[in-house]
């Protein structure tokens, strides 16, 4: 299955509206937090959406 660049973009950035106090520079612990907030089974969905939210915080 494919998933469309963008809506990585959309999830990540709804992730960390809803949730600011739990996305950090640290991709682990990125990846750890976007498992805890979704339901995305898919391992590949869950890496390319904690990297995205990872490149994108300050």
């Amino acid at each position: 299955m494919t998933i469309d660049p963008h809506d990585i973009i959309d999830i990540g950035d709804s992730l960390k509206q809803r949730n600011p106090d739990r996305f950090t520079t640290d991709f682990e612990s990125n990846k750890q937090a976007v498992e805890e907030l979704t339901s995305v089974e898919s391992r590949r969905v869950r890496n390319r959406i904690a990297g995205y939210v990872t490149r994108t915080s300050d």
